[in-house]
């Protein structure tokens, strides 16, 4: 140390309630020396007040594997900062827990190691589905009626994706075997206050502050502001939020970002009466109740934007066009409000006004007047939205605007272009898609009308 000193190079420190400090422990396992004799050199050499004067790096010897725009995101890891990186680890393998598997904040609580194995290979060689076995604590109450704190076994498992597969692996190196995945005792061993049990909910959600936090510094220590997290106006991003978000995802953007094929499968089509045996709920309750609270102010932001286009002159075509029309003028706006628990039965009695309700298609590049008995989607009987990932052409549900006759030639561009460098017959079927969609948009032009005509 002293000559690290005398050549101004620092000493190795860490940050301590305000002030740097000597890393004791990290010169410990360095150089072989027990804290208690670093603390007497430190002390024989009047090492204390130099330590703010010349305050220096604790690099460790872990390479920096992970990289951002292909460059590594650290030059190297420092010792001070591993506590509240691994803090921080622990904090997005929760989110991500919370955000893709619809599962409540006390359930993810109460994972334990093990939750989620590897699933045996199938019959023909490819694996299962990963399934995630858990603990649910709502309505859970014994022969009296007293509610049971310690929960029991949900019957029915959650399903899991890979990145759900992958935050759980995260969390299960963080703490022993049996062990929570959450418990208080490891995730808060910097400070060894000698918890039990798992994380509380304050506290985890104070743990998310400071991840956005800290995601936000990052974003701006690397060049990068367009990944600052931006603040929310309703407040925190507290774990109750994250379920909710899912839902908003997969009810207004079918095959989109959240929504790519096993996740949209996840949620919507395990989600559908078919196949609900697979999914980790058995009524038209909890995760359900939220879909149609979503899907129904999806469906109003839809008619919203129907009225907007044709205010500004936008013709519509196709064969529920009038239908559409006379749904637009009738569905109130919704601006954005927090919607109470009771909306979920006026989202379910909004939603079944057949053939009224209005769905955005946009990988359909068309808006679904949706009706059951029109329908050639093969909707579930009673079924209130439309399988939009199954969505026919020559449907009798079909509304398309100039817009989406705009979006069709677009999109005919694209794929020309990727048939210009594509093999012959690949090619060749690019070029033959690119012109049905041009077909598809002259049909429009040819059929439009204006809402005072179609009504």
């Amino acid at each position: 140390m002293l000559p690290n000193v005398r050549s101004g190079r620092g000493l190795p420190s860490v940050r301590m309630f305000g002030r740097r400090g000597l890393a004791r422990s990290y010169i410990s396992a360095v150089t072989g020396a027990s804290v208690k004799q670093i603390d007497h050199f430190v002390a024989r050499n009047q090492l204390s007040d130099l330590v703010n004067e010349h305050p220096g790096p604790c690099p460790l010897e872990v390479p920096v594997s992970g990289q951002i725009n292909g460059k590594p995101w650290r030059e190297r890891m420092d010792f001070d900062e591993a506590a509240s990186l691994m803090r921080h680890l622990g904090t997005a393998a929760v989110v991500i827990c919370l955000y893709l598997t619809g599962m409540r904040p006390q359930e993810v609580q109460g994972l334990r190691t093990g939750c989620c194995p590897d699933p045996e290979p199938g019959a023909q060689g490819s694996a299962s589905r990963h399934l995630i076995r858990s603990q649910h604590y709502k309505n859970v109450v014994d022969d009296d009626g007293n509610h049971i704190s310690a929960g029991e076994a949900r019957e029915v498992p959650w399903v899991a994706i890979t990145p759900v597969v992958h935050a759980i692996r995260v969390l299960e190196r963080m703490v022993p075997d049996g062990e929570l995945l959450l418990s208080a005792s490891h995730h808060d061993f910097a400070f060894q206050r000698g918890r039990h049990g798992a994380l509380k909910g304050s506290g985890l959600n104070k743990r998310i502050e400071d991840f956005v936090a800290w995601v936000n510094q990052e974003a701006q220590a690397q060049g990068l502001p367009g990944q600052v997290i931006p603040e929310d106006p309703h407040g925190a991003i507290g774990m109750s939020r994250f379920r909710r978000s899912l839902a908003w995802h997969i009810a207004r953007r079918p095959g989109g970002l959240v929504a790519l094929a096993i996740q949209y499968g996840h949620m919507r089509t395990v989600l559908d009466a078919r196949v609900s045996s697979g999914y980790g709920s058995r009524s038209r309750s909890g995760m359900h109740s939220v879909l149609d609270v979503e899907t129904a102010l999806a469906a109003a932001d839809t008619a919203a934007r129907l009225r907007d286009r044709i205010a500004a002159g936008e013709k519509v075509s196709g064969p529920a066009a009038r239908r559409a029309l006379t749904a637009a003028a009738t569905t109130p706006r919704f601006e954005g409000r927090i919607v109470p628990k009771t909306f979920a039965k006026k989202a379910a009695a909004f939603l079944a006004r057949d053939g009224a309700v209005l769905f955005d298609n946009p990988g359909a590049m068309l808006i679904c007047a949706f009706k059951r008995e029109t329908a050639l989607c093969d909707p579930e009987p009673g079924a209130t939205a439309p399988r939009q990932y199954a969505c026919q052409s020559g449907c009798g549900n079909t509304v398309r605007t100039d817009s989406h006759a705009r979006q069709l030639r677009e999109r005919a561009d694209e794929i020309d272009q990727l048939a210009a460098y594509s093999p012959g017959p690949l090619g060749k079927r690019l070029r033959h898609n690119a012109d049905k969609l041009r077909t598809i948009a002259d049909t429009h032009d040819a059929t439009a009308r204006p809402a005072e005509a179609a009504a």
